[in-house]
Parts: structure tokens; C-alpha cells; sequence
């Protein structure tokens, strides 16, 4: 097993959703168990099924200055991080260590592809991609860290994470291994995801997605609806913001079982899951609550449940957030941290929103409904395509240890 790390503190932090912009939103949506979720208005063509989208996309613009960036990915980044403060956080931070010391790590599964998309639907009659859409930076998968770099005016170790739904998660592990090895002094994580044709129609070719709003850990769950989001935490050593919350630990596993179900007995999220323990110096029964992967496909919520059953005694609450937001695919691991940050702020286990008939499966630690309760600890799963694994430990910082 890893040896416990050194906490860091998770300094300032944000999120955009289905559910609104900014931690405010968030919270109220929460608290109200108020799902974010509509019936589909955005794909090219129609299809039957429930997402999550974040309104004033289109509207957002970016600043001149960064026009060869523009697509909706990147318009969804600057709305996020145009939110609680995080740009003069990041300022500060830049004051403090420069702008060569500030790591940059984000995770997204499909980066700007949507503009991509959009360039091969206006071909022109010779076959090129139209005169306005001659951006190569937009093209590549290093488009989303590549515009946040740029943003930020940061020059440090800049990485693009994309290991599908646990891609978002996964840059924490990264930003802890950079801090402690002394290659950066702070790091900026997080994640962002846009709707797009690929994911909508490529899910539904895979039919994984359901027609109504999906249902997590529900007997009759039938499949995911698909969202989008943005996300982004800064993370420095705890003497910097010794009141803040803190990362105490990550777990990575990948049980390479198959390109997109999970390992029936989840051998390799149940790795990412005790390594994460692990280095928080903790015990199952020291966790309060747990943000469950959760997808309302039929083999993840089994496999999952099944895990949290073993481990987990009753006490413990878990409960998957998918209902309120959606599955924001590379987002999902950097929103649903901010989730598990909220709990911590706020003493709320969110309920199991869209759940209304129990998976067996599911056993005592499951919260179908919101509690008010004390949560010190919260974990985060995030469960990739391919088997690829992260789980993340959050707790209060000094001021509410």
C-alpha cells in the first residue's frame, strides 16, 4: 500500500454546470434536490434523451486577445473561470510563487471536437476546412490547457489529463506528485467538457443513453444522460491556507477489462479506491460521505454498489450526484470534487437524486433522499472507459477539523 502523502489545501475552487454558475448555485440546487437536467435542445439532428446543459454558452465571448481559442469549450472555460473569485485567486498565487512555478493540469475527454465538428460540416467545395476555422490550436486535444495557460499567464509544467470519465480526477494525483517533488510550487487542476454531436449520438450507439433522465443505482435505470461542465481548484501547500479544505489523498488503478464496462467484481476501482485511504491515513469508518461515480448505466452502479457495500460500514453515506448535473464525461471528476467540497462546507449529504427504487445492490450507506449531517471526510470516485480509475479524499481544513 502507498504511504500517506502530505495533505495540500485546496485554496480556491469553482464550477459551472446544469445546475448554474458558481458554487452559490451549486449549493441552492443542492440543498433544494433540484435537478439540472432538460430535454434535448442542443444535438444536430434529433434525439430522443435528457442532458445537461449550461446556459450562456453561446452568449460568452472571449476577450479579443484570445480570439484563435475561440470554440465552445473554450467559451465554457473562461465562464468558469470567470467565477467565485478564482481569476484573482490564481493572481495572488502567481505573486507568490510566478508564473513559472504554477502548475496547469486539466482533464477533458474531448477537448474542442465540437468545433472540430462544426469545421467538417461547412467544408468548402474543395474540400477545406472554411477560411474562419483555420485555427490549428482549436484542433488538438491541448486546446482547453492551452487556452487556460494562456489566460492565466502561467508558464509552468502544463499537462492535458484525458482518460475519459475519470480525466478530471486524475489531475490532482498529478498536481500532489509535481508539489511534492518540487517541480511546482501550486498547481491549477480541473476540467471542462462541452455537448457535442460525438458524444451524444456516440453514446447513444453504444446505448448507453436513456430516454429519460437518468436514474442512478434505481432498479429500472436505463442508461446515462450526458452533460457538460467546467471546473478548476488551485492547490498549494497547507501553510498558504491552513483554513481551507484539504486533498488528503488519491487512489489510480486500471483494470484494463474491457474498452468500456467496468470489471464485474471492480477489482481495479476497489485499487484506486484503498489506495486512496491509504494516503489519507484513514479508515473506511472514518469517511462521512462518499460522491459516488454513479452513472445509471447497468454495470458501473452494480459493480460500484457492490464495492461501497463491502467496504463501507453502515454508517457511512454515499449517493451519486449524476441526477442534479448529468454525466459531464472529463468534467465529471473536478465537478463532482466541488461537490464533495460543498458537503464539507456545508454539512449537506446530497440525496441520490433520480433514484427512487433501490438496485439490491445498494446497501445502508446509500443517502436516497438529502441529509443534514456532519461531514468531515468526503471521498470522490470518478470511473473511466477502459477501467481506468481515480478516487479522490477531501476533508475540512484547520478552521472545521
Amino acid at each position: 500500500m502507498p504511504e500517506p502523502i502530505v495533505p495540500l489545501a485546496v485554496s480556491a475552487f469553482t464550477a459551472s454546470s446544469a445546475l448554474g454558475h458558481g458554487l452559490a448555485a451549486h449549493s441552492a440546487a443542492l440543498e433544494q434536490a433540484r435537478s439540472g437536467l432538460r430535454a434535448n435542445d442542443f444535438s444536430s439532428a434529433p434525439l430522443a434523451c435528457w442532458i445537461g446543459r449550461v446556459d450562456g454558452v453561446e452568449q460568452a465571448a472571449l476577450p479579443p486577445a484570445f480570439a484563435r481559442w475561440e470554440c465552445r469549450n473554450n467559451r465554457l472555460a473562461w465562464l468558469g473561470l470567470n467565477q467565485d473569485g478564482f481569476l484573482d485567486a490564481v493572481a495572488a498565487a502567481r505573486t507568490r510563487y510566478g508564473k513559472a512555478r504554477i502548475a496547469l493540469l486539466l482533464g477533458t475527454s474531448t477537448a474542442s471536437i465540437g468545433a472540430t465538428e462544426e469545421a467538417y460540416r461547412r467544408l468548402d467545395p474543395d474540400g477545406g476546412l472554411p477560411d474562419d476555422m483555420l485555427r490549428p490550436p482549436i484542433h488538438a486535444p491541448h486546446s482547453l490547457a492551452g487556452f487556460v495557460a494562456e489566460a492565466l499567464a502561467l508558464e509552468g509544467p502544463c499537462l492535458t489529463v484525458s482518460t475519459a470519465c475519470s480525466s478530471s480526477a486524475k489531475v490532482f494525483a498529478s498536481a500532489e506528485r509535481l508539489i511534492r517533488l518540487g517541480l511546482a510550487d501550486a498547481a491549477v487542476v480541473g476540467g471542462v467538457d462541452t455537448l457535442c454531436d460525438s458524444v451524444l449520438f456516440g453514446f447513444n450507439a453504444l446505448e448507453l443513453v436513456s430516454r429519460t433522465p437518468c436514474r442512478p443505482f434505481d432498479r429500472a435505470r436505463d442508461g446515462i444522460s450526458i452533460g457538460e461542465a467546467a471546473g478548476f481548484a488551485l492547490l498549494e501547500r497547507i501553510d498558504a491556507a491552513p483554513a481551507a479544505p484539504r486533498l488528503l489523498g488519491y487512489g489510480e488503478a486500471s483494470d484494463a477489462h474491457h474498452m468500456s464496462t467496468p470489471h464485474p467484481q471492480g477489482l481495479g476501482a476497489e485499487l484506486a479506491l484503498r489506495d486512496a485511504l491509504a494516503r489519507a491515513a484513514l479508515e473506511p469508518a472514518q469517511v462521512d460521505y462518499i460522491n459516488l461515480h454513479g452513472t445509471a448505466s447497468q454495470k458501473n452502479d452494480e459493480v460500484e454498489a457492490a464495492l461501497i457495500a463491502r467496504v463501507f460500514p453502515p454508517s457511512t453515506r454515499a449517493s451519486s450526484t449524476k441526477g442534479f448535473t448529468g454525466h459531464t464525461l472529463g468534467a465529471a471528476g473536478i465537478v463532482e470534487a466541488a461537490i464533495a467540497l460543498l458537503a464539507l462546507e456545508h454539512d449537506l449529504v446530497p440525496g441520490n437524486l433520480g433514484g427512487t427504487d433501490p438496485d439490491p445492490a445498494c446497501g445502508p450507506q446509500f443517502a436516497w433522499r438529502n441529509e443534514a449531517r456532519p461531514v468531515r471526510v468526503a471521498l470522490s470516485n470518478s470511473f473511466g472507459f477502459g477501467g481506468n480509475n481515480a478516487c479522490l479524499a477531501f476533508a475540512r481544513g484547520e478552521a472545521g477539523a
